[in-house]
């Protein structure tokens, strides 16, 4: 049965316009609820009241975000609505950049399918079971995240960086231009200066992609000259740790392993594997084929990386329950999932691959449902806690 990829891709394209409008709204109630200092049962309960705040009135300039914040806060005279639509316009933005990802990673030109599952991939959230974890979000741990203003640019941004990435690790074996060098630069600084957490969990890899390019003979000069980008990144993360982490602030960072996500859940362990059930079913299936393929691999390492940061370590202080180190897993968490749906629409046809694409299809759409679930209640007024 063949369909009619434009009409799909239509559809698929106003389905995401109606996704900024409701973000719109979202973000913009996120921007104006009134916080106290209980942050109990309030309507569109967010991050976003307190990363404003610091900005407009406490001058602090804690992310490259706080800036564009500080623009916008006054071509709007005051009004929150430009920052409510900047985020709602990254929130789309994303969709499409996700689809760039999967198209990469299927070897497959852009259409009503990959950008339909593009879509779905933006709401994809743990399965819920409130005897594993009371909370929807709170309990467990996610890549779509609607309360958070710096991770939803960050998210954006560190797409954008992994995919030139990989497009320039195919190639820079045979150099790469000033240009080229550049453009990767500025796009990890950028990300970096919103957030540092992506560069926490991708720098590594890349270092361990580098050195196993060293042991294959790959000339140093290219290695180093490929690497080389990433160091300007690491100025703007010691920038980010001075306000962090500088002696006047009093946190820190401390070895914790499973704290930050027993603070909320029943069961922590099975909490975490609902979190990303689907992916973990489906590297079971396929993971011959993931460990054939270095993108995969990347991908795979750098989630395991994210996944043990997030498990181990801990800010000490004032910050020790906010669970700061989970940005970069969430991160993962996401492109986890877009390279497992990759591989759950690849499954082949037979009595056995058919009756285990069926099995992974319902799992795949429980975590949608889930998301969708939360995010509709998050649209009608629900706090982030809900469950």
């Amino acid at each position: 049965m063949k369909f009619d990829q434009k009409k799909i891709r239509l559809f698929a394209h106003v389905l995401t316009g109606i996704y900024f409008a409701a973000c719109v709204w979202l973000y913009y109630q996120q921007s104006v609820a009134v916080l106290d200092e209980s942050l109990a049962n309030i309507p569109y309960q967010s991050d976003l009241p307190l990363h404003i705040s610091m900005v407009i009135e406490d001058g602090w300039y804690y992310s490259f975000t706080a800036y564009v914040y500080r623009l916008l806060y006054w071509l709007c005279a005051g009004s929150t609505i430009g920052i409510a639509v900047f985020l709602a316009a990254v929130t789309a933005a994303t969709v499409y950049m996700t689809e760039l990802l999967v198209c990469r990673l299927w070897k497959r030109p852009a259409d009503g399918v990959t950008l339909l599952l593009s879509l779905s991939l933006n709401f994809v959230m743990p399965v819920y079971l409130s005897f594993v974890g009371e909370f929807r979000y709170v309990s467990y741990q996610s890549g779509n995240i609607w309360h958070n203003s710096t991770y939803l640019c960050m998210r954006l941004m560190a797409l954008a960086t992994l995919l030139y990435y990989f497009k320039l690790e195919e190639t820079y074996r045979e150099g790469i231009s000033a240009r080229e060098w550049l453009t990767f630069a500025l796009l990890n600084v950028v990300c970096t200066g919103i957030k540092p957490s992506f560069l926490l969990v991708y720098s590594p890899i890349v270092g361990l992609f580098l050195l196993a390019d060293v042991i294959r003979k790959t000339p140093w000069k290219r290695v180093l000259t490929f690497g080389s980008a990433l160091l300007p990144s690491g100025l703007v993360l010691l920038w980010q740790n001075q306000v962090l982490f500088g002696e006047d602030t009093g946190n820190g960072i401390s070895f914790q392993p499973w704290y930050t996500f027993s603070l909320h859940a029943s069961i922590v362990k099975g909490a975490a594997v609902c979190s990303v059930l689907f992916c973990v079913l489906v590297v079971l299936v396929k993971f011959r084929e993931l460990v054939r393929e270095r993108s995969s691999i990347f991908i795979l390492l750098m989630s395991i990386l994210g996944f043990l940061e997030a498990v181990c370590l801990v800010e000490s202080g004032s910050r020790s329950v906010d669970g700061n180190f989970l940005w970069g897993y969430s991160f993962c968490i996401f492109v986890l999932f877009a390279l497992c749906a990759v591989k759950w629409l690849q499954v082949g046809k037979g009595r056995v691959q058919g009756a285990v694409k069926l099995l992974l299809s319902a799992v795949y759409a429980w975590h949608l449902y889930c998301g969708l679930y939360f995010f509709m209640n998050l649209v009608t007024g629900a706090s982030y806690w809900m469950r």
